[in-house]
């Protein structure tokens, strides 16, 4: 029997908006094939496939095409060219290079239709360093050589999946091109190159061998995350909130300064002010790690309000394909897509173009499985592949995404469903964000279901206080206590007024109000406060939960908040988190041996009051 031609005409029978009909490819096109109109030069992709004709929705804009115009099958599903130079790159959402178009057309700065340009240089040239040598045995995953993409990135040569064979030639130490051939291997009875270059379809799965339970933080620098609403390398975690709540810019802070080791940023259907604002910012901020500019350790995948719709919907996938990638050298990536809502309001758009039965609030009743089948690919792995001394390898994807609810409704569908996928949520308040607290994150609706995978570590990085002997859990947990009594004591309150309220309750809210204005209120514009590390963190919550323990056994003995108030101490507790650098965090055991001494002459200045 002959076999069908990889390439195969077919032609437009019906254009609806983004989506268009074809006839003539039902009997050779496979679902989720690539096609392009030939006359625009448009990229499209199969959706759904009938007996007569076979319906594609396009990455790009549909106007001006007419009935008949000749489609072309590629055979091939959207896949992401994975390799040297995806680091300090932005792509829109099926991996076109944006800088370099708009090189092409800077006068009015608009990606014209049809444009085609390779997502990753073929000119560009990258020093190979080889691991291995002619004769070893390779299997899937194991590391060839290396390539330095960014001072800070060693970017791992890796076998492909599916991939076993002999060494039949490698490529010497010296300058490549991703299309030269780096090495042959022996497949059998046949012989196949390798290049530096690789691709992979964005709505599969890169394999691995098993996932791991997650063990170590990832450490964001925002206080009330990584004390009371921890996330793990590998974990999960939904942002809810309304406008001006400050989803963004916990995206932004979090890719500036969380310890993963590579950042995938999807801005996915947000205003294209937005983005611009995130490459100035990320091409300006300085690399705590490197030294060099953040954007060299950075992905960024833009797809803005006004780009189309298909590729929105494919942006979220692009993005998590290349964290795979990275993951499989043994790095830790993070995913921030902002914002998720933008993305399912393109699932719900198509959904209407295809007249398909809608669910809640319009959106498709495959809403949950297309959320799952992106949060599901976060993660700790065990990687296929092994080093050059045999080492098992591991790496991990955390996945970030922002939910925009209409009128800060948590209760919609995008919101709801995302909850089931996350292990962490951060509800972001308005009434925070409009009080100028931030990050607004309400400390009663978001929760962590990852403590107890990290108290072991939160342990071996303990501050031990002879005068307060509590661990990380014991911390977080008391912090929750304080702010849970403030809340109650802040209702009644209202009713009675604070001059009739048991001197306790006087006490708990003077510290809830420490906890809240200089422990949770963090500042992203100051240079100190921007951002928290470990030991810092637990000194700063050891001190407040100190004088905390301290004042409530004032308090018993009769004295009065009035009196731990006027200590000289609290102002200075009050101003740590502007004053005092994370290298230099050892100050905070000067306040709190300030703080004892204090306590102590007040107590021989003043006797017991009972």
């Amino acid at each position: 029997m002959k076999s069908e031609p990889k390439h195969q005409n077919g032609y437009i029978s019906a254009v609806n908006g983004s989506l268009i009909e074809i006839k003539g490819l039902e009997n050779v096109v496979r679902l989720h094939d690539l096609i392009r109109i030939s006359k625009f030069n448009i990229l499209g992709e199969v959706i759904q496939i009938y007996s007569d004709y076979v319906i594609a929705q396009c990455y790009e804009n549909t106007s001006g095409l007419k009935l008949k115009e000749e489609v072309i099958n590629l055979g091939e599903p959207l896949s992401m060219e994975l390799g040297p130079g995806l680091l300090s790159n932005i792509f829109d959402g099926i991996q076109r290079p944006l800088d370099r178009i708009y090189s092409f057309y800077q006068k009015d700065g608009f990606i014209k239709r049809g444009l085609e340009v390779k997502s990753l240089s073929r000119e560009s040239k990258w020093e190979f360093s080889p691991y291995r040598k002619t004769g070893d045995n390779v299997h899937p995953g194991d590391i060839i050589g290396t390539v330095q993409e960014t001072p800070l990135i060693n970017h791992k040569i890796l076998v492909p999946p599916g991939i076993s064979g002999k060494i039949m030639s490698i490529a010497q130490k010296g300058e490549y091109t991703i299309k030269d051939e780096i090495y042959k291997l022996k497949l059998g009875e046949k012989e196949k190159s390798f290049t530096l270059l690789q691709k992979w379809p964005v709505f599969s799965k890169r394999p691995f061998t098993r996932k791991i339970q997650p063990q170590e933080p990832l450490i964001t620098g925002l206080r009330v995350i990584d004390l009371l609403f921890p996330i793990v390398k590998g974990g999960t975690v939904a942002v809810p909130g309304g406008f001006g709540t400050g989803k963004t810019v916990i995206q932004q802070t979090l890719a500036k300064f969380c310890d993963a080791d590579i950042i995938v940023f999807i801005g996915c259907g947000e205003r294209g002010n937005e983005i611009a604002d995130v490459l100035k910012q990320f091409s300006k901020i300085i690399d705590p790690k490197s030294g060099r500019p953040l954007i060299e350790r950075i992905v960024i995948i833009a797809n803005t309000s006004n780009m189309p719709v298909s590729a929105r919907e494919a942006s979220i996938f692009s993005g998590v394909t290349i964290a795979e990638y990275y993951r499989d050298m043994g790095y830790n990536v993070a995913v921030l897509a902002d914002s998720t809502s933008r993305w399912a309001e393109s699932l719900r758009e198509i959904s209407g173009l295809l007249e398909e039965m809608p669910a809640e609030e319009g959106y498709p009743a495959y809403l949950p499985s297309k959320l799952s089948s992106f949060y599901e690919r976060a993660g700790v792995v065990e990687l296929l592949g092994r080093d050059q001394k045999n080492h098992t390898l591991f790496g991990s994807i955390t996945i970030i995404g922002s939910v925009s609810p209409p009128a800060g409704d948590f209760g919609e569908p995008v919101t709801a469903n995302t909850k089931r996928f996350v292990q962490a949520l951060w509800a972001l308040d308005a009434n925070l964000a409009y009080s100028k607290h931030y990050p607004a994150i309400d400390w009663f609706m978001s929760y962590s279901n990852y403590p107890d995978y990290l108290s072991d570590w939160w342990i071996e990085r303990d501050i031990h206080w002879p005068e307060l002997d509590y661990d990380w859990i014991q911390c977080r947990s008391l912090v929750n206590e304080i702010l849970s009594k403030e809340n109650e004591l802040s209702n009644i309150l209202q009713l009675v007024g604070e001059e009739n309220l048991p001197e306790m309750d006087k006490f708990i809210l003077f510290v809830g109000e420490i906890i809240r204005e200089g422990f949770l209120i963090q500042s992203a514009f100051d240079s100190v406060d921007v951002f928290t590390d470990v030991n810092k963190l637990l000194s700063h919550i050891k001190i407040i939960l100190l004088l905390y323990e301290e004042g409530k056994k004032l308090i018993q003995q009769g004295y009065f908040t009035e009196d731990i108030k006027n200590l000289n101490v609290i102002q200075k507790i009050l101003r740590i988190k502007n004053n005092i650098e994370n290298e230099e965090y050892k100050q905070i055991f000067n306040l709190k041996d300030q703080l004892i001494q204090e306590i102590d002459q007040l107590k021989l200045t003043s006797g017991s009051r009972k």
